[in-house]
């Protein structure tokens, strides 16, 4: 099913993101995971692709075998700064022949080596590319607090319209803390004549180390709340976990009330931690 039809419903939707793994050693208890959280039949799932491409065929792998033994849609993603026009049409074509719909089109990140392919730039010349390539239901992303590698909001907004323009149905946010940045972000995006639906993206912040991660990836905003939450239980792993999954679960009952009904969950391959948000929102959904 593609995933722009579920969005039309206008029902609150949840689905949950894993990723595959790094090394070939890991894949059994990584899709193991993967399909203990398929079990809770989310409205889809994402699976996201290898940094670089270099296990980008477990990808591949997991979204079908999510689809095929439990019945949940697929989303799966594909970058393009690290990979030649012939690579994505090899792994565009796999994903027909699995019978996966949903693309989420991205231009990756920057290797640390600075080697990028020099048939993409952008996502959305990925994006342009997989219209072309078949009846595929196309996402991209979104950044709320605007991307890390743009001057500023307005020229990130515009990037986006461009991801629009080429085609793509749906956007999904990097994750954020703050609800009130998603709810002035979609103001600004409608404004600019922006109306796909947007997916928030979600992130329970399970241990502290996470926190770092965070921060230096994205520049995410912690509001004071959220801190005083890390600082009083970051050093005890079992209180920290139980208080950044009901900071999530606050943050989707918010987002739903609010009309947002597009909520995406980073559960890193945890699936004890996707049962416990889907089962504190069992009635709101």
């Amino acid at each position: 099913m593609k995933i722009r039809d579920i969005l039309s419903k206008g029902q609150p939707t949840l689905s949950f993101e894993v990723f595959p793994p790094k090394t070939e050693d890991k894949y059994d208890s990584v899709e193991q995971a993967a399909l203990q959280i398929a079990e809770r039949k989310p409205s889809f799932m994402s699976v996201t692709y290898g940094a670089g491409g270099g296990t980008s065929q477990y990808t591949v792998q997991i979204a079908s075998g999510i689809q095929e033994r439990f019945g949940v849609t697929t989303l799966a993603h594909l970058t393009c700064v690290s990979s030649t026009r012939e690579k994505v049409g090899q792994v565009l074509r796999e994903l027909q022949e699995k019978k996966i719909e949903n693309v989420l089109a991205l231009r990756g990140d920057i290797p640390a080596d600075g080697k990028v392919e020099k048939d993409y730039q952008y996502a959305s010349q990925l994006i342009n590319d997989i219209k072309q390539a078949g009846d595929f239901c196309i996402g991209a992303a979104c950044y709320p607090e605007g991307h890390i590698e743009s001057v500023n909001k307005t020229e990130d907004i515009l990037h986006l319209k461009e991801k629009v323009e080429a085609g793509c149905d749906f956007v999904t946010t990097q994750m954020f803390f703050d609800n009130n940045i998603l709810y002035n972000y979609l103001y600004r995006i409608r404004e600019k004549g922006i109306t796909v639906p947007v997916i928030a993206g979600i992130m329970p912040v399970t241990n502290r180390s996470q926190i770092k991660r965070i921060c230096q990836m994205s520049g995410t905003y912690l509001p004071t709340r959220f801190k005083a939450i890390v600082d009083r239980f970051g050093d005890h792993p079992a209180a920290m976990k139980q208080a950044g999954i009901v900071y999530a679960t606050e943050q989707i009952i918010d987002l739903i009330a609010n009309g947002v009904n597009g909520i995406h969950v980073y559960t890193m391959n945890k699936p004890d931690v996707a049962a416990r948000i889907q089962d504190s929102l069992s009635e709101i959904l």
